[in-house]
């Protein structure tokens, strides 16, 4: 563990205070130790994390002022788990009606029938994780209605995010402006008894944090774009918490399930701070959405996280390899290869993305403007990123022992599909990571190759 990260580690809440520090930072109150102020955040959500929610959740629901009727929106899994008593309970409220998806998808479709089902109720309560809280967030944004959420997994951490991950008809998968949950509440023993696999891919989401920040403080150092700290001054310490309860989470602890939520929405609070998604979605995540966009047929299933968590591997052995170098990486302009794009992604989504590649276009003035950059900040950007940088053996173990995948193939995924989203996933986004540099060096394809 980097000498930066392990200075920032403090104690973890006492055992049934899951929401110390959070509370603070949705109030408003929390003092940024780099400043010494307070900064005043725009979060409106209520978010309670205890042992056992059991006959409390209709109370809090009314609790934040959503008037009836109310829909309940879960899928067909969740009456099968422990979850179904939280339905029930919901329930017995006399306005509240049920909507179950079967085997839901977060795209377009999905969204334009979910937003027909709500149109007659005043507000809805999502019962799920990933999916069903990105698309009953979605829905409720259109129609303009507030929502809440009842997490059963810590399985990612977009909880308390102001985005969702929706797939567009185009098959291209982006993260769209939403609103916030007024509530997000966990019931922590349902959580705990949830697929052991749904948690570890929580801990593979979380576990990106050291290369989403080394991602994202190498574009600013060399692009200028805006960075902020604050997101890991409030996610570092409880990180090192779960780190050291890993081996608990697949035997459903009911401590490390809740340290794991607190990592999980420490995440997603800080959006408050930075407006954006990078301090934890970086190169990582865009391999991840380009497995989702383009494996079709031959996607086996695999859980965002558990893709992220593999991801993560990857791009810290990238990150690594041009960080052991002591000259910088030699740039060299890219050429947009459009009908390369079109071939393997549509022209749709090739039109759309790239729309975005353009934005962090190298053409020769900019490869040699870039490279004169890194030669006079390459000793320095080296060091910092090195600081910010965990070993990736490390964070395998780690990831193994959550019980996680720690390949590709493990997740049965393609192999070959896998090496073609570490060669083009930076082509999807306009955020500049790892991946690009390596991509405008001329040595991402070798790097790839080498995964599995």
């Amino acid at each position: 563990m980097s000498h930066h990260v392990s200075a920032l580690a403090r104690s973890g809440p006492r055992t049934g205070d899951w929401t110390q520090l959070i509370d603070d930072i949705c109030a408003g109150t929390w003092i940024n130790p780099l400043t010494g102020k307070q900064i005043r955040s725009s979060f409106d959500c209520r978010i309670v994390i205890e042992e056992s929610l059991d006959c409390m959740e209709a109370g809090l629901v009314l609790d934040l002022g959503l008037r009836p009727p109310f829909a309940v929106v879960s899928d067909t899994e969740i009456h099968a788990s422990p979850a179904a008593r939280l339905i029930q309970n919901l329930l017995k409220e006399e306005d509240g009606t049920q909507i179950i998806l079967d085997c839901p998808h977060a795209d377009m479709s999905t969204i334009r029938k979910l937003t027909s089902q709500l149109a007659d109720y005043n507000s809805a309560i999502a019962v799920g994780s990933g999916t069903i809280n990105d698309l009953v967030k979605f829905s409720t944004y259109q129609l303009r209605r507030p929502y809440c959420v009842f997490a059963t997994a810590g399985s990612m951490n977009g909880y308390t995010s102001s985005t969702a991950s929706i797939t567009l008809d185009s098959g291209l998968k982006v993260s769209l402006s939403a609103h916030l949950p007024a509530g997000f509440f966990v019931d922590l023993q349902i959580c705990a008894a949830a697929p052991a696999r749904l948690n570890a891919a929580g801990f593979g989401d979380s576990l990106c944090r050291s290369v989403a920040q080394i991602d994202w403080w190498m574009s600013h150092r060399l692009l200028g774009t805006e960075y902020r700290h604050e997101p890991y001054l409030i996610e570092i310490p409880d990180e090192l918490q779960l780190i050291r309860r890993a081996a608990d989470i697949p035997r459903g602890d009911i401590d490390a399930i809740g340290t794991l939520f607190r990592v999980l929405t420490l995440c997603g609070l800080g959006i408050t701070f930075t407006g954006v998604s990078n301090h934890g979605s970086m190169g990582e995540h865009q391999i991840s959405h380009y497995i989702d966009c383009f494996a079709g047929e031959r996607h086996p299933g695999s859980l965002h996280g558990e893709q992220v968590g593999v991801a993560t591997l990857t791009m810290a052995r990238i990150q690594q390899h041009l960080l052991a170098g002591e000259k910088p990486p030699k740039i060299k302009p890219v050429v947009i290869d459009y009908d390369d794009m079109a071939r393997r992604m549509g022209p749709d989504i090739a039109a759309q993305c790239r729309e975005q590649r353009q934005k962090k276009a190298i053409d020769p003035a900019r490869a040699e403007q870039l490279n004169t950059k890194l030669e006079q900040i390459w000793p320095e950007l080296r060091a910092e990123c090195r600081e910010f940088a965990i070993p990736v053996d490390e964070m395998r173990n780690w990831l193994q022992t959550a019980g996680g995948k720690t390949t590709a193939k493990a997740l049965g995924i393609d192999v070959g599909l896998y090496r073609e989203a570490v060669m083009h996933a930076h082509e999807m986004r306009d955020r500049f990571s790892f991946a690009d540099l390596a991509g405008a060096s001329g040595i991402l394809d070798a790097l790839a190759a080498a995964e599995e």
